[in-house]
């Protein structure tokens, strides 16, 4: 049979026998019956989500994220819904624009949507605020702002920028003689070389060149030439994170280095700036990034723990481009509907409401994500409770490596860099 599962609990029992009797009596069609495809027991409404991120800006693009979503969306419906309820996704455009997330977190309130999942925006502050009046849960966000790791319904999977910029520094830590840091010249990115310098005082690194770029630029020659001469000549390294334009800029780090033969200084970044298919184009292992050091929150994307994931693009994507395994709004977003789907299930009941998953999050459901992450849990004890990143749950990071143009793990496991985000200023 499909269409609805048994279990051992009672009711799935009761269900079996009620569709018996119902087929008995109108034939081999369950559509007389009132009986949902997919229903563990008593008719299960179905719950409507939104998963919203920039398109087709100046700036960061993140459309794998919402293809990833609907995606998800064919996969657990095909098996019947997550525990008997149909799984329906609004996709939005924020534009990354303070009005544009402002009027996706407005429409999520309208159209009934739960909670937001695994999504992206810069601009905490606009869509916080609709949501929290809504009383909607914000799932996995991709840990670009502030409010993100503030908000009292907000219920983060990674450690956000913090924990790259604090992790990455403390890749650097050894190694690196000198470290430039080329980050955006906006407020969110004015806490980024405080935190990549608590990272490098963990070890024997000197703090960081502090190198500010226009996050939209076509070109960055310049800023290429300022981080280069920073570095130095040998055993210097150059860092940035500047999102989508982080390509532009190492291009034009690429052709500045090569012209003044300074191939001694090695490049780092992480991985929410560069994935496997940037650096697939810029040459892969004859390309600039080969040898650089990458800070990421989860296993490589060749690791067989995104086995499923790959399963569910490959047989549910139906092809879209938009969609990469590889890159991390993509993973974040498959960890985000995870979590969704064990909440779901743990509250075992016919209606869905925001406040039953805020609660049902808040009282301790623990998310097992196959090793991806390290379980995740939102109680007060679990996170990590500075001022700068209180809602902080997931501080683990990963360091990974390029060689022979691929991204591989340089150490094995994940990395806590609780001690380092605590450390910082910014907390």
């Amino acid at each position: 049979m499909t269409g609805w599962r048994l279990s051992s609990s009672p009711r799935p029992y009761r269900t079996a026998t009620l569709v018996a009797a119902c087929m008995a009596a109108v034939g081999t069609s369950l559509s007389g019956c009132g009986v949902l495809p997919g229903a563990t027991g008593d008719s299960r409404e179905p719950v409507t989500v939104m998963t919203f991120a920039p398109d087709e800006t100046k700036a960061t693009n993140m459309p794998g994220m919402p293809a990833m979503a609907e995606a998800y969306a064919r996969y657990v419906n095909s098996r019947g819904g997550i525990d008997g309820h149909e799984l329906r996704v609004l996709t939005c455009n924020e534009h990354n624009t303070p009005t544009g997330a402002a009027a996706c977190a407005r429409r999520a309130a309208k159209e009934g949507a739960v909670a937001v999942v695994g999504s992206y925006s810069q601009h905490g502050r606009a869509f916080m605020a609709p949501l929290e009046a809504a009383g909607i849960p914000y799932i996995g966000g991709y840990g670009v702002s502030e409010e993100e790791f503030t908000s009292y319904l907000s219920y983060p999977v990674n450690g956000g920028q913090a924990a790259l910029l604090a992790g990455n520094g403390q890749q650097l830590a050894t190694g690196c003689e000198k470290v430039s840091l080329v980050r955006p010249d906006s407020v969110t990115g004015d806490d980024l070389p405080v935190l990549l310098n608590a990272g490098l005082a963990r070890g024997d690194g000197k703090p960081s060149i502090d190198v500010k770029a226009a996050e939209d630029s076509t070109e960055y020659t310049e800023k290429a030439e300022e981080a280069l001469d920073e570095a130095g000549d040998d055993d210097g390294c150059v860092t940035a994170v500047l999102g989508e334009r982080t390509e532009t800029f190492f291009d034009s780090f690429r052709r500045l280095r090569e012209s003044e033969e300074k191939e001694g200084v090695r490049i780092s970044s992480v991985l929410s700036s560069v994935d496997q298919p940037l650096i697939d184009r810029m040459g892969g292992a004859s390309g600039p990034f080969e040898g650089a050091f990458m800070t990421g929150w989860y296993p490589d994307a060749s690791d067989t723990r995104w086995g499923t994931m790959r399963e569910v693009i490959r047989e549910h994507a139906f092809g879209d481009n938009r969609i990469d395994a590889a890159d991390a709004g993509v993973q974040t977003t498959w960890i985000a509907y995870t979590v969704l789907n064990k909440v779901i299930e743990s509250l075992d009941r016919s209606e869905i409401t925001p406040g039953a998953l805020a609660h049902a999050l808040d009282g301790g459901v623990r998310v097992d994500t196959g090793g991806i992450t390290p379980p995740l849990r939102w109680r007060y004890e679990d996170m990590l409770g500075t001022p700068g990143f209180p809602r902080v749950v997931n501080r683990s990071v990963t360091f990974q490596v390029v060689r022979d143009g691929r991204l591989v793990a340089q150490k094995q496991g994940f990395v806590d860099v609780s001690t380092t985000m605590r450390d910082s200023p910014t907390a």
